[in-house]
């Protein structure tokens, strides 16, 4: 059963719209050419040919701000213009592939999963399509531009420079990288088949009814194209398999096609003592296979996942799914990667979640923009629960309305099926003029709405005044805020939230963002409860952060009132227009550094407060010169009270800090030189162990005070 359940997720996964008969798809990530720009003007841009230089060959997924846009700027005028420092705006993708004379009679299409931001298509110099916005999919009708059995020549203008017109408008709170930096793929149907171009979507649309582990109902419309000339009479076949492959229920329906318009047909499912998607505990998925049928013979089919859950938020009190409390313990996540950027393969996106899991996160914040279809077809066969968003975020310009509108409606049909995704965002952090956003924001959740009845919309506000006028139009609010970071101090989270519960008891209010600036190369043993924001020379203690994350994690934790939280963030991310806390372009915010190689403190915190596996781990390791010769030692252990030797020599008595997994040794001597630190459990029969060294000298308090100007000499201040 293990065996049958492994294999059927990596299936699904992989070939949620690789459908096994009736349409080939292919990938076309191979053969192609780039060419980075400025261009000279000229009115024939595609006059440009491999022979003119300046081509270089390149596989999908690529991005031409892998580097520029996550390193240090060359002198400080780069904060003023950004183009001295990254290169965003028009470069050209180029390939030529020969379509043999057989597809002739067919229809083929390019689907591109993501291209950063706008893009243009053109077949042998002729206009295609053209998409608007970096992070959803969209595809592209070329059957009637191609010479079949000769060589054809695609080229896509990608531009990436901000615009007021197009979500993100701005590079300031993440990267917009450039280029086709997802996949490809070339796809051949019929000429009557399960739709490719309503917004990208599979065509397929799985809506769930009265779900409970009696019964549940499955209502699957699909939408159909027929480009031949004359009606057609064919079978839509929706059968339900279970994860072993086996059929649960089948329905057949007859149905005429005309050759106008592009009709749609519902079918519904009723299913006896579901297994039910449980999130992280039983992430159960049956297959929805739905076939297009003419005279016997399958002519095109698309499978879909489908996990039978219901949601359910209740003020005060947290999240239900299929009417069991569970825990939203939540993370945000940006998708680059250091050096990498935002071209990314599955590998990246599996070791992401592996580290995910690894914490004991329930719930996943997308942030900020559609992400990768690849990432929630994992989410949906891991059992994470699934915030998606668009990039409204910010600013507003008062010209994007329009490609909000444009956007919310891809990353909702195009992900519809997904059981893992439980709510939709609107905006984030976007204020004046508010006369611009609230009515934008009650228009995106209204389309919200009538697009997908069944889950929440959420808009976040950066204040924390739960009453703000422009963050109460969507059935979720999300709050985000710093205490500590950004004004006052760690600790104030309490008073606030303390009063938002008196104040405002039935707002329905997730703590969408918290958390703080942490570079592992600067560590000081005693940090206070004020961080040192916002500016270059600034000291980023990770052990600064290490506090705030154990004060508001255990506030956050006695407080149902916030129905989930999640922080930010799992992983550093590049801030093209930032230089922060010695790092050039770089939110050093995340759980585990850029390049995925160092989880900090407060990763183990998290682990040992969410993860169901042993935990034992010391902290400040990385702040290994002391200066003081009595010192508090810090344990995680969420397996019991930790036996803690120095030197060899067993310290007794510890208190208790801001949850049960939270011991602290106060007053612990150090010798002068090396110390060796070592805690131990002994449990069921297993010994679990830790260890740590220190150097501990009282020079090391002058050599710190010495340092520190010297460090910041020359240094200028960023944003």
């Amino acid at each position: 059963m293990i065996r049958n359940r492994i294999a059927f997720l990596l299936i699904l996964s992989q070939t949620l719209l690789l459908p096994a008969r009736g349409r080939d798809v292919t990938s076309f990530n191979d053969g192609w050419s780039f060419k980075k720009g400025p261009f000279p003007e000229r009115a024939d841009l595609f006059g440009y040919s491999p022979a003119d230089g300046g081509w270089q060959e390149v596989t999908l997924p690529h991005t031409w701000n892998a580097r520029d846009m996550q390193t240090e700027m060359a002198n400080a005028s780069a904060f003023r213009n950004p183009q001295e420092r990254f290169y965003t705006g028009e470069s050209l993708y180029r390939k030529t592939f020969t379509p043999d004379a057989s597809l002739k009679g067919k229809r083929l299409f390019l689907r591109f999963e993501g291209v950063g931001s706008v893009a243009e298509v053109y077949v042998n110099n002729r206009f295609a399509g053209r998409h608007k916005g970096a992070y959803s999919a969209f595809t592209v009708e070329i059957t009637r531009l191609l010479k079949h059995g000769e060589e054809n020549e695609i080229i896509v203008k990608v531009d990436n420079a901000s615009r007021p017109d197009v979500l993100p408008v701005n590079n300031v709170l993440f990267g917009v990288y450039g280029g086709i930096y997802r996949d490809v793929q070339l796809i051949t149907t019929g000429e009557l088949h399960i739709s490719l171009t309503d917004y990208a979507s599979p065509g397929i649309y799985i809506r769930q009814r009265n779900v409970t582990g009696e019964s549940a109902e499955a209502s699957v419309k699909v939408k159909v194209e027929n480009s031949l000339p004359v009606p057609q009479d064919i079978d839509i076949v929706c059968t339900l398999q279970d994860m072993a492959g086996r059929q649960v229920v089948r329905k057949v329906r007859r149905v005429t096609v005309l050759p106008q318009g592009r009709p749609d047909f519902t079918e519904l499912l009723k299913v006896r003592k579901p297994r039910l998607w449980q999130g992280v505990d039983d992430p159960y998925l049956y297959r929805m296979v739905v076939q297009l049928v003419s005279q016997g013979t399958v002519i095109d089919e698309v499978v879909q996942p489908l996990g039978f859950r219901h949601f359910e938020f209740r003020a005060h009190d947290g999240m239900y799914l299929n009417g069991k409390k569970y825990p939203m313990y939540g993370v945000c996540r940006h998708q680059d990667w250091w050096e990498k950027g935002s071209a990314l393969t599955a590998r990246e996106h599996d070791a992401d979640l592996a580290l995910i899991r690894e914490i004991g996160a329930t719930t996943v914040r997308l942030a900020h923009y559609q992400q990768a279809e690849y990432f929630y077809a994992k989410c949906d066969s891991i059992g994470l629960l699934v915030w998606a968003e668009i990039p409204f975020v910010n600013q507003v310009t008062t010209y994007e309305s329009e490609n909000a509108v444009q956007q919310l409606t891809e990353l909702i049909r195009q992900n519809f099926n997904h059981p893992s995704i439980y709510v939709w965002g609107l905006h984030n952090e976007v204020y004046a003029p508010f006369e611009q956003t609230i009515p934008l924001t009650t228009r995106l959740h209204d389309l919200a709405k009538s697009e997908d009845s069944d889950r929440y919309t959420v808009s976040v506000s950066g204040y924390n005044t739960v009453d703000a006028q422009a963050n109460n139009n969507a059935d979720l609010q999300g709050i985000n805020h710093y205490f500590g970071w950004y004004g006052g101090k760690i600790g104030d989270i309490e008073n606030w939230v303390a009063k938002a519960e008196k104040e405002f008891p039935h707002h329905k209010v997730i703590f969408s963002e918290y958390g703080g600036e942490a570079n592992i190369h600067q560590q000081n043993e005693e940090v206070s409860e004020i961080g040192d924001c916002c500016g270059f020379d600034r000291k980023y203690y990770e052990t600064w952060a290490t506090k705030f994350h154990e004060i508001q994690w255990g506030v956050i934790a006695k407080h149902p009132y916030l129905l989930a939280s999640y922080v930010w963030n799992m992983f550093d991310f590049a801030t093209p227009l930032s230089a922060q806390g010695g790092v050039h372009s770089r939110n050093m915010k995340g759980l585990v550094t850029f390049d995925r190689k160092v989880k900090k403190d407060a990763f183990y915190w998290y682990k040992a407060n969410w993860s169901r596996e042993p935990v034992l781990y010391l902290t400040q390791r990385r702040a290994d010169r002391r200066v003081n010769e009595y010192t508090p030692v810090t344990v995680y252990s969420n397996i019991g009270a930790p036996r803690l030797t120095v030197n060899g020599t067993e310290v007794t008595g510890y208190i208790t800090g801001n949850t049960d997994v939270h011991y602290i040794f106060k007053d612990v001597p150090l010798k002068t030189g090396e110390n060796i630190i070592e805690a131990t459990i002994e449990k069921n029969d297993e010994t679990y162990r830790d260890k740590i060294v220190w150097h501990y000298s009282p020079e090391n308090r002058r050599e710190e005070e010495v340092s520190s100007p010297q460090e910041r000499k020359g240094m200028h201040t960023g944003l």
